[in-house]
This record gives C-alpha cells, structure tokens and sequence, in this order.
C-alpha cells in the first residue's frame, strides 16, 4: 500500500486518548469542566476517552492528602490524586495517546508509566505559576517566584514533552520566555454549545424583574488574582449604581470578604456565591453585561461562554491574563485594578444600550467562528495524530 495512503487512513482512524487530570469529578474547577467537555466531543467525534483521576467514572484513584498545600488547593476547588500504577495500566492499555493536564505528581507518574508502555504522552499548560503565587499569600510578593515556579513545571513535566497543548498566545509567550522547548499547539479550550445568545421570541432579559435594573454578571474563582474586589468598588464608583444588580458566580477562600464588602458598599444586594455549571447558560443569557477584572488567567473560560452567550464583555486589560484577547472594541477593555476606568465603562455600556445591543451579536459570532468547542477539539486531535507520529519515527 502506497504510503499516502496509509498517512490517510491513519489521519481518519478513531483515537483510544487517555485524558490523565488529578480532579476529574470536580465541576466548579475550570480545568476539570475543560477536560470533561474535551471528553464529549471527542466521543462525539468518534474517538474512544478514558478519563483517570479523582472522581473519573471509570478509572477513578484516591485523593492524595498533603498538609496545608491540599487546604489551599482545596478552596480553589482543586484536589491532588494519588497515582495508582495497577489503575494507570489498565487504563493506558491499548491507548494510541495519553494527555496529561498537570505537572505534579499524578501527571508525571503517568508519564513515566506510559513512557513504559510504549504509548506516546502530550500535556496541557492550564495552571499559571501566578495562579499558585496569589494562592500562596505573602510568597506572591518574594521577586522571581513565578520564573522559579516555571523553572519546575518543566523539570518535572513539560521538558520531558514534544508537544504541549497552550490555551493562548499569551501563555505561549510566556513558555517560551521562560525557556519551554517543546511544539506549542495554541488551542483554545472552546465553549459547550449550551452557551449561546437568547431566541428573540423568548428572551426575557427584562422581563420578571425591575425594568430599572441593570444586571452586571462575573464569573471566577473568589481569589485575590481575579479582582473581583475592583468589580464591587467600581459599581459602588458608578453614576448608576442604584440601578445596578451585581452576581459574582464562584466559590473561594474570598467570599465572606467580598459580601462584606458589597454588603457596605452597595446600594442593591450582590449575589455572590457557587452557581452550578448546569444553571449558567441562562444565568448568562438573563445579564445585560459581563465584567472580568481577573489579573492572571491563561484563557479565561467565564469570558468565552459569556461572549458565546452575547453578552458584551468588560475585561481587565494585564499583561499576566489572556482574557482581553477577546476584546472587540476599546470599550470592552479597562486597566487592570483600577476602579475608576471600570466604572466609566459600565457607565458608558448603560448609557448606550443601541451600542450594547449591536456589540452583542458581533461579540456571540466571534465566539461561533474562533472558538467553538468542535473545532477546537479537531485541533486537539491533530496535535495528537503528531505525537503519535513523531513517536513512531523515533
């Protein structure tokens, strides 16, 4: 058989992909949603997943304890599991791939038991060394934290990859500058199609509530990196603050600080708190606004599924956050922390609703043609088909 075709029929066969992520049952953290919605559409692809981790349905393994690093970890709704040699064997039985999502110690056991078998290993850039910083109290302010951090994600997994999944140019740039070798493949993480704008015919946006009322949406974990702080102070800063209803969706070791805080400084109640997963489309579809002040993210999933939903976005423009890549228009952008600029913006987005209801559209068919979940995953799989076949040269 000519080779061509063989490179053809091996560009069509199904994958058996193992998806390797510590925390796999855990809904309310953006790397577990990412890796459980890649996990469906590669199936509904045509490719064969097994999930291993905490909480996976068919590979699962123990939670492993360490003191104090688990407790944080856990309020930022994480969890570390424990590798499992007999678990990760079956699993990678038969496997074409195995795609590891973080460099501790799951990940790189993983590694190390697939690179026994035989079985090529991808990896996945989704926790900023930033992340762990600002999680970390009084070590975020210790200059070179970070670049160490970087330094021993690759020692421990990433320098031992060809090729790593990175979810924007942004954290792309920063490999690189921090001296990653590998094949960077920037794949957005994509958005669910239950994340999308409302049908004319039964869009109740302003119906069921204070037709004064102006509904400003964020989503994030309630951490001192997404600044969800900024948000409350610039609503309070706001000409239009009586009007104005505040929801923050998440969970974190910040929430009774930041209910105190709009509880004093806001005229209308916030709601602030973990909304499931299930119930964000049409939370999102009922907002008139989104606002993301987050400091540090890699891509920013809220982001994505709030434009895919049309909803106009407000994003704090930082030089450690990918987010603002979405930004269509100046007025979709603020400088980060300061809560002056934030408020001019949502004044200026209440103050012109002709403006919002034509950025809306524009902003939900960018989402449709960049970064809708099936093309993304297409990409992923190519990246996959590469490994596989740089590793049968070797």
């Amino acid at each position: 058989m000519p080779h061509s075709q063989n490179a053809a029929d091996d560009a069509a066969k199904p994958l058996t992909i193992v998806l390797v992520v510590d925390s796999v049952g855990n809904r309310g953290n953006g790397t577990s949603n990412s890796a459980l919605q890649y996990a469906r559409e590669l199936e509904n692809q045509g490719h064969c997943v097994r999930l291993v981790g905490v909480g996976a349905p068919d590979y699962p393994v123990e939670v492993h304890h360490l003191p104090f690093i688990s407790w944080l970890a856990a309020k930022q709704q994480m969890q570390f599991a424990q590798p499992d040699d007999a678990v990760f064997r079956c699993a990678f039985e038969g496997a074409d791939v195995v795609h590891v999502y973080m460099p501790f110690k799951f990940g790189r056991h993983a590694l190390a038991v697939a690179r026994s078998m035989g079985i090529p290993v991808t990896a996945g850039f989704h926790l900023q060394p930033e992340n762990v910083t600002y999680s970390a109290g009084p070590l975020r302010y210790i200059p070179g934290i970070p670049s160490l951090i970087y330094y021993l994600f690759d020692f421990w997994l990433y320098g031992h990859i060809g090729h790593i999944h990175a979810p924007s140019e942004m954290i792309t740039r920063q490999l690189r500058a921090h001296g990653y070798h590998a094949r960077l493949h920037v794949i957005s993480n994509g958005y669910s199609s239950r994340f999308h704008p409302a049908q004319k015919q039964s869009d109740n946006r302003h119906s069921k509530r204070d037709e004064d009322g102006f509904r400003i949406i964020a989503s994030g974990r309630l951490t001192h990196e997404k600044d969800h702080e900024t948000l409350i102070r610039a609503v309070a800063l706001s000409r239009h603050a009586s009007q104005i209803d505040l929801t923050i969706c998440g969970t974190g070791p910040l929430q009774h600080r930041l209910r105190r805080l709009a509880k004093r400084l806001l005229l209308r109640p916030a709601h602030i708190g973990f909304r499931a997963n299930e119930d964000m489309p049409n939370l999102l579809r009922q907002a008139d606004l989104l606002v993301h002040p987050s400091i540090v993210d890699i891509e920013s999933l809220s982001v994505l599924e709030g434009i895919a939903s049309g909803l106009v976005p407000v994003i704090a423009d930082s030089p450690l956050s990918a987010a603002s890549q979405f930004a269509l228009t100046d007025s979709s952008v603020f400088p980060s922390r300061n809560a002056k600029a934030l408020a001019r913006r949502i004044d200026w987005w209440i103050e012109h609703p002709q403006e919002r209801a034509e950025w809306g559209p524009k902003y939900a068919q960018e989402a449709r043609e960049k970064y809708a979940l099936p093309q993304c995953v297409r990409q992923f799989v190519a990246m996959e088909r590469e490994a596989i076949a740089d590793a049968r040269r070797q």
